[in-house]
C-alpha cells in the first residue's frame, strides 16, 4: 500500500519504509538538540510549557505525542548538564556533546564518535523509529536502516552554505544525498530552503519531505503593545547566540555607524555564546571622547528566559538578525518572534524565515554592515515605512500560532503514514 503526503505544495510518497502506528508497538528514539529536555519534561508533567524559551519546545511537543499514542520513547539531548530520568515508558538522557564547537578535523572526529554512540544507543533501545535532529553526518545512520529502524531526520539547519565547498564536504554531501534518497522513511525540515537542499543533494524530487514552523502560544506575545515610533531612545534588539557568524561584531560596527549620525539609538543584545566575553571586552574598552560610554548605549544581558524576553521585545522598536553567510541558518525563530511582537525585522536572505514574513522585513544584502546601519537609520526617520512594516506583522503572525503547521503535527503526519 502506498500513502501520499502533501505539505506546503510538496508531494511525496511514503513507501514500504513508512512509519505506521498499527504495525507494532512503537519504540521511538528521539535525539534532539542541546536543550534541557529534562527541565522541559518536568514543566510538561505539570501541564506547562518550558518558561526558558518563548517557543513551544520540540521536546514538549514530542512528549505530547508519546502520551497521545502510548509510545515507549528514549529522548537523548546534548545538554551540557549530564542527567537521566526514567518515568514509566519514557527515558530521558542528557549526554553532553564535547565536540560541538570543534573546528576542522576535530569537528568531524567529534561527529564520528557521537554518531557511533548514537547508533549503539538506538540499537540497544531496540527502537523501530528514530527521529534525529543533529550531531552526526547523516550517512553514518545507514546501518540503522539496514537493521530495520525507520529513520526520520529532523533538519533545523541548512545543508549547504558558503564555506562547505571544499573536497571533504563535497564527499560528505554525496554520501548524505544517497542516504536521504534511499534510507529515510520521511524527512522533516524547518524551511523550504532546507527542503531544496535535500532534493539537490539527493538528486531526486518527490522525497517524503514535511515542512514545519516554530510554534508559539498567543499568551506569550498578545500582551505586548505596539511600539511608539516617536519614543526615544530608539531601541534595536538582537536575540540569539553570541557568535561571530551570528553577526554580533557586525552589529557593533553598525551601531558605531548609526551613532555617527544619531545618538539616541540604543542596542540591546540578549544571549550567550563563545564570543560573549570578547564582545563585552570590545564594548567596555570603547571610550569615544564627547559621547556617552558604549556600555550605556550597547547593552549586554546574557541569557533571558521567556518572561525577560517578553520585556525586551516590549521595549524594542525593531529586531535585527544579522546572521552572516558562513552560517547555515535553517529558519531563525527570532525573525518570527519579531513579527509576533509587531516589531519590524532587519535581516538578509541568509535567513530562510524571510520567505515566510517578507512584508514585515527590511531586507539588506548579506554581510553588508553599512546596509544594516542604513536600515536602522531609515526606520528611525521614516515613520510611514515603519508603520507599514508593523502592520504587515499583524497579517503574518497567525501561521506561528497554528498547531497544524508545527513540528509535532509534522511528526504526527509521518507516524500516521498519511
Amino acid at each position: 500500500m502506498t500513502d501520499t503526503l502533501t505539505h506546503n505544495d510538496r508531494s511525496a510518497t511514503l513507501s514500504g519504509t513508512s512509519v505506521h502506528l498499527a504495525a507494532r508497538p512503537l519504540r521511538v528514539f528521539y535525539a534532539s538538540g542541546p536543550g534541557d529536555n529534562i527541565g522541559t519534561y518536568r514543566h510538561w508533567k505539570q501541564g506547562q510549557d518550558d518558561p526558558g524559551e518563548p517557543v513551544v519546545a520540540y521536546s514538549g511537543q514530542f512528549y505530547d505525542l508519546c502520551r497521545e499514542y502510548g509510545i515507549e520513547a528514549y529522548v537523548l539531548s546534548t545538554c551540557p548538564r549530564r542527567d537521566r530520568v526514567r518515568d514509566g515508558s519514557l527515558r530521558i538522557e542528557h549526554r553532553p556533546y564535547a565536540g560541538r564547537d570543534a573546528r576542522g578535523v576535530l569537528f568531524h572526529l567529534a561527529q564520528f564518535w557521537y554518531g557511533l554512540r548514537l547508533i549503539v544507543s538506538v540499537l540497544r533501545f531496540r527502537a523501530n523509529v528514530a527521529i534525529i535532529n543533529e550531531g552526526v553526518q547523516w550517512f553514518m545512520l545507514t546501518p540503522l536502516s539496514w537493521a530495520g529502524v525507520r529513520l526520520v531526520p529532523s533538519l533545523h539547519v541548512r545543508l549547504r552554505w558558503r564555506g562547505r565547498d571544499h573536497l571533504l564536504w563535497r564527499w560528505i554531501d554525496r554520501l548524505n544525498g544517497r542516504f536521504f534518497r534511499l534510507h529515510c522513511a520521511a524527512i522533516l525540515v524547518a524551511s523550504r530552503r532546507i527542503a531544496d537542499d535535500v532534493e539537490r543533494l539527493s538528486g531526486r524530487a518527490g522525497l517524503p519531505i514535511v515542512e514545519f514552523l516554530p510554534l508559539y502560544r498567543r499568551a506569550t506575545f498578545d500582551s505586548i503593545r505596539p511600539a511608539d515610533h516617536g519614543r526615544r531612545p530608539f531601541n534595536v534588539l538582537f536575540v540569539g547566540r553570541i557568535e561571530p557568524n551570528k553577526g554580533v561584531f557586525d552589529l557593533l560596527e553598525a551601531a558605531r555607524m548609526v551613532w555617527a549620525e544619531l545618538d539616541d539609538v540604543h542596542f540591546h543584545v540578549c544571549g550567550v555564546g563563545s564570543a560573549l566575553a570578547e564582545l563585552r571586552s570590545r564594548v567596555n574598552q570603547d571610550q569615544s571622547p564627547g559621547r556617552a560610554p558604549l556600555p550605556d548605549r550597547f547593552h549586554l544581558y546574557g541569557h533571558c528566559n521567556r518572561a525577560r524576553l517578553a520585556e525586551m521585545y516590549a521595549m524594542a522598536h525593531v529586531v535585527i538578525v544579522p546572521t552572516r553567510s558562513d552560517f547555515g541558518e535553517g529558519f531563525n525563530q527570532v525573525t518570527a518572534e519579531g513579527v509576533l511582537t509587531g516589531r519590524p525585522v532587519i535581516t538578509s536572505s541568509v535567513c530562510p524565515a524571510v520567505e515566510y514574513v517578507r512584508d514585515a522585513i527590511v531586507e539588506v544584502p548579506p554581510d553588508d554592515v553599512r546596509a544594516y546601519a542604513d536600515a536602522i537609520l531609515r526606520l528611525t526617520r521614516d515613520r510611514e515605512e515603519y508603520e507599514r512594516k508593523r502592520r504587515a506583522c499583524l497579517a503574518l503572525r497567525e501561521q506561528f500560532y497554528d498547531d497544524r503547521r508545527s513540528w509535532g503535527a509534522a511528526v504526527r503526519q509521518v507516524m500516521r503514514g498519511a
